[in-house]
């Protein structure tokens, strides 16, 4: 299956569709079924100790896995998220960008399945690594 939006498609969807955060990610690779997507840490990510909060690398799965899915489907704002479980596996470099690998594992008619890996910038070993589910809208949407 070809992708139904490029990188530039996504940008653009995401800056229409979510202003209040499209500008703290951005899009690194695109492929078929796999996206890297990195999250601009800033202050307001931080929780108290100066690492990325749990619900902030939530977010950067979120994000990574629907447009990896949207990628795939098209501009479908209604894919909704219906299931996500996540392990924090280790502690985020301090001041440093996350970056999360997104594959999809399973794109059916209405359910869309992916793996997310997330990454400190320039770190080998992943942070965290989420399971996401989402429900996808009927054709006609």
């Amino acid at each position: 299956m070809a992708l139904k939006m490029d990188a530039v498609a996504l940008r653009a969807f995401l800056d229409e569709v979510f202003p209040q955060v499209a500008d703290e990610f951005a899009i690194l690779v695109l492929e078929e079924d796999y996206m890297e997507v990195v999250l601009k840490v800033q202050d307001k990510h931080l929780r108290p100790g100066g690492t990325v909060s749990g619900p902030s690398m939530f977010e950067l799965a979120d994000v990574a896995a629907y447009l990896n899915v949207l990628s795939m489907i098209g501009p479908k704002a209604l894919a909704v998220t219906t299931n996500c479980s996540i392990d924090f596996m280790r502690k985020p470099l301090a001041n440093t960008d996350l970056i999360a690998k997104s594959h999809i594992v399973k794109l059916g008619r209405s359910l869309a399945v992916t793996q997310c890996l997330i990454y400190s910038d320039g770190e080998s070993k992943p942070v965290a690594r989420a399971n996401l589910t989402y429900s996808l809208p009927p054709a006609h949407i």
